[in-house]
């Protein structure tokens, strides 16, 4: 018999994934969340503060960059919250969440920022990757298109990217 809800809440979620797998892709996400919010962050100051020969084609890449891992934020939050958790959303959590450094606070190089983005890239790859075993053994198929999505933007990003380090 199913437990019968007061008037003024909320069904229980029932969308055919289990309550311990949509915990444990929810916690993936969360960490791919906070990567993706963090690699925003870094290549935004890397926009502001690119200097050198290559400052106009750097400065017009990482802004590209940084607007596409903007937008990349709010599908992967409403996710997590279809998925029933709450999506984290502080410095601290993306903090104790990321794979990947924060910017460094003196800003380097022209060619060390795109060095670090290149690392920023792949590790975000690496954590949107490692969620995939989850969504696919629970059927889920939304996250499973919304990971196919990001690597694909991420390994190209990191192609591109290490590109411009070749000599």
């Amino acid at each position: 018999m199913a437990k019968k809800k007061s008037a003024g809440s909320a069904p229980a979620i029932n969308i055919g994934i289990g309550d311990k797998d949509r915990g444990a892709i929810a916690g993936g996400l969360s960490r791919l969340l906070a990567d993706t919010y963090t690699l925003y962050l870094t290549t935004h100051n890397f926009h502001w503060n690119v200097t050198g020969p290559m400052f106009n084609t750097l400065h017009a890449m990482f802004m590209a960059q940084y607007t596409e891992l903007w937008n990349a934020v709010d599908p992967i939050a409403e996710r997590i919250r279809s998925l029933g958790h709450p999506a984290p959303g502080s410095y601290a959590q993306f903090g104790a969440l990321a794979s990947i450094p924060d910017a460094p606070a003196t800003p380097p190089k022209a060619l060390e920022m795109v060095r670090i983005l290149v690392e920023g890239h792949e590790a975000v790859a690496r954590t949107a990757r490692a969620i995939f075993p989850l969504a696919d053994k629970a059927g889920d198929e939304p996250t499973a298109d919304l990971l196919t999505q990001r690597l694909t933007v991420h390994e190209q990003t990191a192609w591109m990217l290490r590109s411009l380090l070749e000599e």
